[in-house]
């Protein structure tokens, strides 16, 4: 997740102005060098924990659902003759096809898509760890959708009476003016922090031994998140390539399956975001997803389209990802119980 751009070597000069190899400039930039290659050479889940930091994403969002009321699960269960507690029974408040809300779902979606798109898996729910130098354009990015649902949730706001019309119509005797507050923004919501998930430092001072089982227990976790992470890239790479080949192939009747220009795109999409959050801690898959970025570089979605002209390129596609697929199948049926690569030390 670190690039290290080296800047270039000066040619050699008589000016004795300039810094040369043997000045406090080249002695710096070696060690900023010799920096760069122990941290290439960390534990996959030790750099991981020095890289990234914990993302929580909270979404704030009206309850659709309301259960019935006793007397109204008893009147619902009476024409069946069935007990009313074995009857599990809810109403529908606001019609969720609604404009307004549709939108404002368009808006929660994309924050958690760009939540979980621009991190890693972490064992506690809730919890992702995203890259610390993309912090500032991961908060830039999650303030513009809270701006945008801000603005969504006014417009439910304003519906609110067509909203509560709607939902009077649809539930009959089942509706109750209760449900609806006087405003709907306020249940809108979308924020974000940086939950803490080192041992704290007081602990150090306070009990040494239940800081070192605190620091033990970290160390564990960033252990599952390097797996989760293999795990998740391995089986979103499977269902990508699956997916291609499915295109590839004909329907049923041999006729032609519905192509996409999405289905290389996601692929592309997917090759971007492995390259800046993979941590290198599986060779194998390192190995597969260089295949599969091998085989699709420079392949438009124009081509493999095309039922004429190009059939060689969607032959030479079929084949690779069919060798891809191959490759994948242990990586992800064994990717919980695979341990983690470590350098050795």
């Amino acid at each position: 997740m670190t690039l290290l751009l080296s800047p270039p070597r000066r040619a050699r000069t008589a000016d004795p102005d300039l810094p040369d190899a043997e000045t406090d400039h080249g002695a710096a930039e070696v060690t900023f060098l010799d920096e760069e290659r122990d941290h290439r050479e960390q534990d996959p889940a030790e750099r991981l924990r020095s890289d990234a930091a914990a993302v929580r994403l909270h979404v704030s969002w009206p309850g659709l659902r309301r259960t019935l009321s006793a007397e109204q699960k008893d009147e619902a269960a009476s024409p069946f003759d069935a007990e009313s507690g074995s009857l599990s029974a809810s109403k529908k408040l606001l019609d969720t096809k609604h404009p307004a809300l549709r939108a404002a779902a368009k808006v929660r979606h994309a924050a958690v898509s760009q939540w979980k798109t621009a991190s890693l898996p972490y064992p506690e729910a809730g919890i992702r760890l995203l890259p610390r130098n993309d912090l500032p354009a991961f908060e830039r990015r999650m303030g513009d959708l809270q701006a945008e649902l801000a603005d969504a949730a006014a417009e439910v706001d304003r519906c609110r009476d067509e909203l509560v019309s709607r939902a009077r119509r649809r539930l009959g005797d089942l509706f109750d003016p209760a449900d609806y507050p006087p405003s709907l923004a306020p249940l809108f919501g979308l924020s974000w922090d940086l939950p803490a998930v080192e041992p704290p430092d007081y602990l150090r001072r306070l009990s040494p031994r239940l800081y070192q089982q605190e620091c033990d227990r970290v160390r564990q976790r960033f252990e599952q998140a390097v797996q989760l992470a293999e795990q998740a890239f391995a089986q979103e790479l499977a269902q990508l390539v699956e997916h291609l080949r499915e295109r590839l192939t004909g329907g049923e009747g041999g006729g032609p399956r519905v192509f996409r220009d999405s289905a290389v795109e996601n692929l592309t999409e997917f090759f971007q975001r492995f390259r800046r959050l993979n941590v290198g801690g599986n060779a194998d898959l390192d190995a597969v997803v260089a295949e599969a970025e091998g085989l699709m570089r420079g392949v438009d979605p124009v081509d493999l389209r095309a039922n004429t002209g190009v059939g060689w390129l969607q032959q030479r596609v079929r084949e690779g990802l069919a060798g891809v697929a191959e490759a994948l199948d242990p990586l992800v049926a064994d990717a919980p119980r695979r341990r983690v690569l470590r350098s050795p030390r």
